[in-house]
């Protein structure tokens, strides 16, 4: 996984002292990958680290992660937002890194498994920033709101309340709409912070009966709460097409307090 992780306030970008001071603890002459999720403030504060470092000879290379199908070119990014996709690019990038391969081929297999992971979110109610003391948007009880971001962002469209099953076909429609679902298949149902993981659970099985419904095989899987919108009650689905070596890197031994398997 990450050598470091720089954290900001609720729902801002860590400012570039922060991802320099990182960078310098980690760099051991190789030079350094940034994984960067996309938003505007991340993108630029990560750019300027890059540049400071740079200076102080320090090798950068920034991986943009851009996985989000719901929304593109909203309030708060250019393009398309980095979500779910994030945990499988450290997990896998660091892998690689822990086997010894150098900084082009890390960020190269980085940028592979954002080009083939794709995810949608799905939002039961909204969450409260501590700054705002109020939630981001309202929602009705029996409204729900699709293609909402990891920093409370509402997303595309407001709809009914609909059972599990047609949740999972709204978000992996969008999935499937932009990345084929077949295949070996690495699949994370992700909690947005308030959801049960019996529920959680629950959509898994949903998500995996879509799945395999249009040729896909869930190989590996993820479920529980890996990138959270505080108390938000929701999930996301994050679908990446695997391959032979991605596959092999997802499996190899971590040693983290949110993911944990091998030796």
């Amino acid at each position: 996984m990450l050598d470091a992780a720089c954290p900001g306030e609720v729902f801002t970008s860590p400012v570039p002292d922060q991802m320099v001071i990182a960078t310098k603890a980690v760099n051991g002459g190789a030079g350094v990958l940034h994984v960067v999720k996309n938003y505007t403030g991340d993108v630029l504060n990560f750019q300027m680290a890059a540049e400071l470092a740079g200076d102080e000879g320090i090798e950068v290379v920034p991986v943009v992660i851009n996985d989000d199908v719901a929304v593109e070119d909203s309030l708060y990014t250019a393009g398309r937002r980095g979500t779910g996709a994030t945990v499988f690019v450290e997990k896998i990038a660091g892998a690689l890194a822990e086997e010894g391969a150098d900084l082009a081929a890390v960020a190269a297999v980085a940028r592979e498994v954002n080009d083939r992971s794709r995810s949608f979110g799905v939002a039961l109610s909204s969450c409260v920033v501590p700054a705002a003391g109020k939630p981001t948007f309202e929602l009705g009880d029996s409204e729900i709101e699709l293609g909402i971001g990891i920093h409370g962002e509402p997303g595309r469209t407001r709809a009914a309340l609909t059972p599990a099953a047609e949740l999972a076909a709204v978000a992996l429609d969008a999935i499937n709409a932009d990345l084929a679902v077949n295949g070996d298949l690495l699949v994370m149902v992700n909690g947005m912070g308030g959801t049960p993981l019996i529920e959680l659970y629950l959509m898994f099985n949903e998500v995996r009966h879509y799945l395999e419904a249009r040729g896909g095989r869930v190989a590996r899987n993820l479920v529980g709460n890996y990138i959270t919108s505080l108390e938000m009650q929701g999930f996301s689905v994050t679908v990446c097409q695997l391959t032979d070596t991605l596959t092999r890197l997802w499996d190899a031994p971590v040693d983290t307090p949110a993911l944990r398997w091998g030796r």
